[in-house]
């Protein structure tokens, strides 16, 4: 096996994968099997600079630079070649944020990141206009407010990007975006696969008199799909992407997207009526769906797949980090009795409690807030337990009525989507900490969504890895082939899982707990009120 994947190394019969989280960049590289055979990362961390989240464009190349050069030694030390080419590659990145360049390719302000919520003012005026949800921290609301402010640089913009788009950019030459992570620059228009013409519109009469001689869409990056060519790595970039010079140029690149587009390749969820599901620190889901929606929702921000179809997409702030820190709790309790506790058997055991509560947590409340929740229109959190005299206080209800708070927040967002819109979802993938402990967050999961859950086997290897799926697709593709279908036709298929569908009482009973958990809000804002933090 090691010759054969030797060879296809030489033979440049591979796919390769980076993608800039917040913390970590990350590089894959596969073979024809669409396996992983070699990883590189680095890690990196945003500063805050005169009130600007930013990286440098320093950081980004030592960053890019660094995790590809652990690549290719991974590359050397395990099959005793040198990587100097590659079949197809891509990179993807933090959606949103924003790149300003000028005419000479220089970039004209720090780069502000997706992290950054300076422009309340820009996304009020937007999003009436527009009748579009505009979060802070789309592009287009951060060109507006700079516009607003007047910043001096705006009159020279000749380019506008995002992070992907710039390594893009400077590694091939080309001004293009896959049209995922250009879903959260401006609105798309899914049946075109293209920038809404009709807002595009509207934001040129918007700022008509505000005096600048360029126009919005001669800014904006050329909007591809999943499958379309976006340049070739050029003898610059080879050279920018591995500055030893052993990297040829000319690998085919696919369109730049973005985490969010990444992250629904990497769980098959790509498709129109499924949806994917992370849980962890923070918790979001992606819902695919058959149209836009009727209303607009500040809790729903509206993106796409990287092949264009529409995604409603729910991202809550707070997810496990009060649970954890409950049983963390725990298990210093059983420290003091001498009782070492392995981390997982401690989980699994005050997880599977919570399966034998009261469905509505027998009037037990809790509040998972660490830090402020937009959906619920929280600036700041506290995290909060209460409960009721007469209530069933034990600790399987403890533990799912904190369960059921890391999922409440995620559950107000798409009851708006599911019950308001009438949004029809087939299935759900299910990853991240949450459903690390078999059966407990997917039943609880399907009981907050009121549809069947999936986990896989096998955890996936992540964006890069979705990165690098989005390459060989590029390469790979057969004339007529969608993306849906080359996912599950040559990505997943054979993989296996289990699905749990919801419970009609669990459901209910969810349903219940919400409602109190939305009537008692008041409580947790006076909370952070009255607890300041020095």
């Amino acid at each position: 096996m090691c010759e054969e994947i030797k060879q296809a190394i030489r033979e440049g019969r591979t796919a390769l994968g980076i993608e800039f989280g917040s913390t970590r960049i990350k590089a894959v590289l596969v073979d024809e099997s669409h396996q992983p055979v070699a990883m590189g990362n680095h890690d990196w961390e945003n500063r805050l600079e005169d009130g600007v989240w930013t990286y440098s464009l320093e950081d980004i190349w030592q960053g890019l630079q660094g995790c590809y050069r652990e690549l290719a030694r991974e590359v050397k030390e395990k099959y005793g070649v040198e990587l100097a080419t590659i079949g197809s590659m891509g990179f993807s990145g933090m959606m949103h944020g924003y790149m300003a360049f000028d005419r000479e390719g220089r970039l004209l302000a720090p780069f502000r990141t997706w992290r950054n919520t300076m422009t309340e003012e820009a996304c009020r005026k937007l999003t009436p206009v527009f009748h579009f949800n505009i979060p802070q921290r789309w592009s287009i609301a951060h060109l507006y407010q700079a516009m607003l402010k007047g910043e001096e640089h705006v009159k020279d913009i000749a380019f506008l990007t995002t992070l992907a788009g710039y390594i893009h950019w400077k590694l091939s030459g080309e001004k293009v975006l896959g049209v995922g992570e250009a879903s959260g620059m401006f609105p798309i228009d899914s049946p075109s696969r293209d920038y809404d013409r009709r807002m595009m519109d509207q934001f040129g009469e918007l700022t008509a008199d505000m005096g600048y001689s360029w126009k919005l869409e001669e800014i904006l990056p050329r909007v591809l799909c999943a499958g379309e060519k976006a340049g070739a790595l050029t003898e610059e970039g080879a050279k920018l992407l591995d500055p030893s010079g052993i990297l040829q140029a000319g690998i085919p690149m696919c369109p730049p997207e973005g985490d969010a587009g990444t992250g629904m390749v990497a769980t098959n969820s790509v498709r129109v009526r499924t949806g994917n599901i992370s849980a962890g620190t923070s918790i979001f889901s992606m819902v695919v769906t058959e149209k836009a929606l009727e209303r607009v929702h500040e809790e729903i921000d509206m993106v796409t797949t990287p092949d264009g179809n529409p995604v409603a997409m729910v991202h809550c702030n707070n997810c496990t980090s009060d649970l954890n820190a409950w049983v963390n709790l725990f298990g210093e309790f059983a420290d003091r009795f001498g009782m070492k506790i392995d981390k997982n058997d401690l989980y699994g055991t005050l997880y599977r409690e919570a399966l034998k509560a009261d469905p509505d947590c027998g009037g037990l409340m809790a509040y998972n807030y660490f830090s402020g929740e937009p959906v619920t229109g929280l600036n700041e959190g506290r995290p909060m337990f209460v409960r009721t005299p007469d209530a069933a206080f034990s600790l399987a209800n403890f533990m799912r009525s904190h369960l059921y708070s890391a999922m409440a927040t995620l559950k107000i967002g798409n009851d708006i989507l599911l019950k308001e819109e009438h949004v029809q979802v087939d299935s759900l993938m299910g990853h991240g900490g949450l459903f690390k402990t078999p059966v407990v967050g997917q039943q609880l999961m399907a009981a907050a969504m009121n549809a069947p859950v999936t986990v896989m086997d096998t955890a996936s290897e992540g964006g890069a890895w979705g990165m690098a799926v989005l390459a060989a697709f590029l390469k790979e593709r057969e004339a007529d082939e969608t993306l849906p279908d080359y996912l599950s036709n040559r990505i997943f298929a054979g993989q296996t899982g289990t699905t749990i569908a919801p419970e009609p009482e669990d459901v209910a009973g969810f349903d219940a707990f919400v409602e109190k958990y939305k009537s008692t809000l008041p409580a947790e804002k006076a909370a952070v009120e009255g607890m300041t933090i020095s």
